[in-house]
């Protein structure tokens, strides 16, 4: 079993850009996959790795004296779910595209796993799901408003457009691990809005302490890793991704006639071209050559590097 960590922690990073060598150096020593984002207002990510590989990552976070107050969820995944190390240098550790948004300085209140359902139970409290468009698909709050975005960066817009009805309400917002909704709570009291809620740790820790009983959440939980989905207890989902266009997919889809491994499915048939078809179909190709060879693939095309799995 691999651990996976996510973690965040809005803090000034005046050093971010000279951070990201030794950070980058330490996780490599250390076999640690997945990316990390580091800019001016923080640290963003989620890594995997052996769970003695992770403790000390934190560790060495937590000797910096800077990270004290990061948010970190753990889960496990059977394979390691990230094939790649990345870490990033970004204007933003989460992108909103609204210069001057500070979470340290304004934010929503903060509600725990333990009280968001008697929260959201309230029928004067509007809750939204800030999220993009195919990750509410797949799972969502009871009641919860789908503000139709393809990226974060659209909330913004659609707060003047939509969210100005509310204004003077009691508003509920989460996200999968709390930090969209740390942007997006401080932004909104930017914009006026005085009585705004957000789920402490997000949907992940939702479901990681409430009983599957006792929960509001219907569906699964996209994750931005190989393991694509969660359910309660941070366990992995039902659904598989379609490499072509990166989203979520059933059983039923790859049942489609539209649907091609690798290639495409009901989204996205039709919408790539002639030179991007022929692209994938070689990269599925490497790919499945490259497991019978007891390797794996990794990149977008067949140029790139296939690498020898770690047994």
């Amino acid at each position: 079993m691999f651990t996976v960590c996510a973690l965040y922690q809005f803090v000034k990073l005046e050093d971010f850009e000279s951070f990201r060598e030794p950070l980058y150096q330490l996780m490599l020593e250390l076999e640690i996959k997945g990316t990390i984002l580091l800019a001016l207002e923080g640290l963003n990510g989620t890594v995997s790795g052996t769970q003695n590989n992770i403790d000390q990552l934190i560790e060495f976070l937590n000797r910096d004296g800077r990270f004290d107050q990061l948010e970190i969820k753990f889960s496990q995944s059977k394979n390691l779910p990230f094939k790649r190390l990345k870490v990033k240098l970004k204007k933003e550790i989460v992108t909103l595209g609204v210069a001057g948004i500070n979470p340290k300085e304004s934010v929503g209140t903060y509600v725990s796993p333990q009280h968001w359902n008697e929260l959201i139970s309230d029928p004067e409290v509007v809750l939204i799901d800030t999220r993009n468009n195919y990750e509410y698909e797949i799972g969502t709050f009871k009641g919860a408003i789908n503000p139709s975005t393809e990226t974060f960066r659209e909330f913004p817009e659609y707060t003047k457009t939509n969210l100005v009805q509310y204004q003077g309400k009691k508003i509920a917002m989460f996200c999968t691990g709390g930090i969209r909704c740390e942007k997006s709570t401080a932004y909104l009291k930017t914009q006026g809005f005085d009585t705004v809620y957000h789920l402490q740790g997000g949907i992940l820790k939702y479901l990681e302490q409430i009983d599957e009983k006792e929960s509001l959440w219907t569906g699964e939980c996209f994750v931005f890793d190989d393991r694509v989905a969660v359910k309660h207890k941070l366990e992995q989902g039902q659904y598989d991704q379609c490499h072509a266009c990166r989203y979520p997919i059933t059983d039923e889809d790859k049942n489609h006639s539209h649907y091609e491994k690798g290639v495409s499915c009901p989204r996205c048939h039709g919408a790539k071209s002639e030179t991007q078809i022929n692209r994938y179909r070689e990269r599925e190709k490497q790919v499945q050559l490259a497991k019978q060879r007891g390797e794996f693939h990794i990149g977008d095309n067949a140029s790139q590097i296939i690498t020898k799995a770690k047994q």
